[in-house]
């Protein structure tokens, strides 16, 4: 059987999260990586493949997927048989992951897009306190969230933190995590991290991103 194929950029953080979710069920993917930068996602032939243009994509088989939440729930269902517990079959578990990731599409990464898309796209310079302050607000839900567990959705590890880390981790200069107001926030980080595969797969993408983020917005300020 083949391997299932990604198309993917280690700066996105939807792509970053598929790629977490495989590594925690042991699934080796094929890997295509797509320069976003230089908009090898929106080629005829992307396109037709996946008419959003988005990354990341997954071809499996016969089947195209789209959309990183529905990708990692996918690849738990059909390859994660002893990680059942990153999206758990209980009906009121799998309603509380699923909430946590139109949390993560809905809020936190929609509001890094709405901060980073223009700088990086179309010469923006706009980095303003209310961009900031409106990503800070995701912090205060994940921070209650948090509150009485280790992760977002009780004790054990789900789909939910990979997306929902993969996107914060790529936000955070900008959007500090203000160590007083989030404790809890920055301790469901840590124990992230103690992931033996999360540095690889995640923080170095994460600081990628960061890196032409802050190399952007300065050069579109030196205009």
């Amino acid at each position: 059987m083949s391997k299932p194929i990604l198309y993917y950029a280690t700066l996105s953080p939807p792509s970053r999260a598929v790629l977490l979710t495989a590594k925690a069920i042991g699934l080796k993917l094929e890997l295509r990586p797509i320069n976003l930068i230089k908009g090898e996602h929106l080629t005829p032939e992307f396109i037709k493949m996946n008419p959003q243009h988005t990354i990341p994509t997954l071809l499996d088989g016969d089947d195209t997927l789209i959309d990183s939440h529905a990708i990692c729930a996918y690849l738990v269902e059909k390859y994660g048989k002893d990680q059942q517990q990153l999206y758990p079959k209980d009906l009121v578990k799998r309603a509380n992951v699923d909430a946590r990731l139109h949390l993560d599409s809905g809020h936190l990464f929609a509001r890094l897009r709405f901060l980073y898309e223009p700088i990086l796209y179309y010469g923006s310079t706009d980095c303003s306190i209310d961009k900031i302050a409106y990503i800070q607000k995701c912090y205060e839900i994940l921070e209650n969230f948090l509150k009485d567990q280790p992760y977002l959705c009780g004790n054990e590890l789900t789909i939910a933190d990979f997306c929902c880390a993969a996107t914060v981790t790529s936000v955070n200069d900008a959007a500090p995590i203000d160590e007083f107001k989030f404790p809890k926030v920055l301790a469901w980080l840590k124990l992230l991290a103690q992931l033996p595969y999360y540095k690889e797969i995640n923080e170095t993408g994460a600081e990628e991103l960061k890196t032409i983020f802050k190399d952007k917005l300065a050069a579109n300020r030196g205009k």
